[in-house]
């Protein structure tokens, strides 16, 4: 049997990419953009499609150029050597850390609806330490799991949709942008955290036929069609919902539900049991995909104690989940506003899509071939996300401080 036959074509890796970037991550993205952005919000999901559309062409390019096991550390080294790669792949993996702190602490808001003695904090707590253990003793998602964790994620999406386009009010629309522009910038570094997983897609490039055409093809469909479902989702909820509803920005969007369709109970019962199913298969595999991660991280570093601790095995895979579990449980319980998590998750990941697509400025030919266009506009945008993802963390900062 040929290569050509063991490879991929265009559908299946637009697949691939998206269930690479439809994660659990969009369910708190509506009610955090009504909360401090309005209807607007609406808007920032549009700039932040393209801004991914671009971005994710530029690191598909540098996927085929560096085909290399190490991504983040390989593109970012071309130009800024050791130390900027391992600043680039370290940036990508606190993101990933901070978004999984976020993730656990809504699993305990959703879990709590059936626990409601204790706290979210508490349940979500155990949560956590629990998909730790599970991973330590390394029990992992099947074929199965992960074919039920797409069904549990889109399924959620689309009934949402539809049941909020039933009740459509244009007059929801009004006031349009009622906490000023800047805020549908502000909240660019929120939706970019439903994207995260688009460079998954990217690194396609050894198992896609003819790749050079195909990987740019299947982002483009994958892109467009989850930026579909994402719009779709956002705007049915921000049209069929008054602005008072949304009293907390991390409010599960089923509470928002039961206040419009309050006749739709079971339904609404069967989307909240998989969101939680959707937040909880995230988060147990993200936790070993992260401690891998993180133990591949670790050998490239020149440092001599961690060199000593791999050497000795005391750092092996297993006890990757244990550090990276204990990294997830810092951020799960000393972040408590929703904007810092989505700040600093996209100032570490952004800052890592940026470093790697420098590399292709450097490139003679890529200049020459006029694929640098492309690059420059997801530079400029990727800038325009970490700018304001800055200027948001300065700010809640300062607040704290106050």
């Amino acid at each position: 049997m040929s290569n050509s036959q063991n490879k991929i074509g265009v559908s299946t890796a637009t697949i691939v990419g998206m269930n690479a970037m439809i994660g659990s991550g969009i369910f708190a993205i509506p009610a955090s953009l009504a909360f401090y952005v309005g209807p607007a919000g609406i808007i920032t999901i549009i700039f932040v499609a393209l801004a991914v559309w671009f971005m994710a062409l530029s690191i598909a390019r540098l996927a085929s150029l560096y085909p290399q096991e190490g991504s983040f550390y390989i593109y970012a080294k071309q130009w800024g050597g050791h130390t900027m790669g391992v600043l680039s792949s370290g940036a990508y993996l606190i993101g990933l850390i901070i978004a999984m702190g976020l993730l656990s602490q809504m699993a305990g808001i959703y879990l709590q609806h059936y626990f409601p003695t204790y706290s979210a904090t508490t349940i979500g707590a155990i949560t956590l330490l629990l998909f730790i253990l599970l991973n330590v003793k390394g029990v992992a998602l099947s074929e199965v799991g992960q074919k039920i964790l797409i069904c549990t994620t889109v399924f959620p999406l689309l009934a949402t949709t539809f049941m909020c386009f039933t009740k459509m009010n244009l007059a929801n629309l009004t006031p349009f942008a009622p906490f000023g522009l800047t805020n549908v910038l502000t909240a660019t570094k929120d939706v970019i955290f439903s994207f995260f997983g688009f460079e998954a897609a990217a690194s396609l490039f050894s198992v896609v036929q003819d790749p050079e055409k195909n990987v740019p093809k299947a982002l483009t469909y994958s892109l467009t069609i989850v930026s579909f479902i994402y719009i779709a989702f956002a705007a049915s909820i921000i049209l069929s919902t008054p602005l008072n509803l949304f009293t907390d920005p991390k409010i599960p969007v089923t509470y928002i539900l039961s206040d419009i369709f309050p006749n739709n109970r079971w339904l609404i019962e069967g989307i909240h049991i998989s969101v939680i199913s959707a937040i909880l298969g995230t988060i147990h595999s993200m936790i070993w995909s992260s401690s891998s991660l993180a133990f591949a991280f670790a050998k490239r570093l020149h440092n001599a104690p961690v060199k000593y601790l791999v050497h000795t095995k005391i750092l092996n895979p297993t006890t990757s989940v244990l550090v990276i579990g204990l990294c997830i449980f810092t951020s799960f319980a000393t972040l408590k506003e929703i904007n810092m998590f989505f700040s600093l998750t996209a100032l570490f990941i952004v800052f890592a899509y940026i470093t790697s697509m420098i590399t292709l400025l450097k490139l003679k030919t890529e200049w020459e071939n006029k694929q640098n266009i492309k690059t420059i506009i997801g530079l400029a945008t990727g800038f325009t996300i970490f700018i304001f993802a800055a200027q948001d963390l300065f700010m809640a900062l300062k607040n704290f401080n106050n």
